[in-house]
């Protein structure tokens, strides 16, 4: 569990649309088997710590016809940034995808200061 005191607790929160394959006939839409769409995402202001990062589909747009795969995650989550990864495998065909990010975590205090 990370304890984080109140006074130095920050929240950043961001959207992104991952892809939109349908418009271009890109590969989360006409292709097949396993697929990866990944974006880098740099915090405004760094962390002192790497947060804790949520990730969730905001939208997606899929075809009907066949199975609906996703797995949607954040990985390399460093104090700076985090890689937000969107996979897909089979025969599931997607258009577009929007991902909504929340990150928590440890952040410098006005009053923090250091001796050297």
């Amino acid at each position: 569990m990370k304890r984080i005191s109140a006074h130095q607790l920050g929240i950043e929160q961001g959207t992104r649309v991952l892809f939109s394959d349908y418009a271009d006939g890109g590969q989360m839409w006409t292709g097949s088997g396993e697929r990866e769409s990944r974006h880098i995402v740099t915090f405004k202001e760094a962390f002192t710590a790497p947060p804790s990062v949520l990730v969730g589909i905001a939208m997606w747009d899929i075809d009907h016809r066949h199975n609906a795969r996703a797995d949607l995650t954040a990985e390399n989550v460093t104090a700076t940034g985090f890689h937000l990864v969107f996979r897909t495998w089979g025969d599931t065909r997607v258009a577009r995808v929007r991902a909504d990010w929340t990150a928590i975590g440890p952040v410098r205090d006005e009053d923090d200061w250091d001796v050297e």
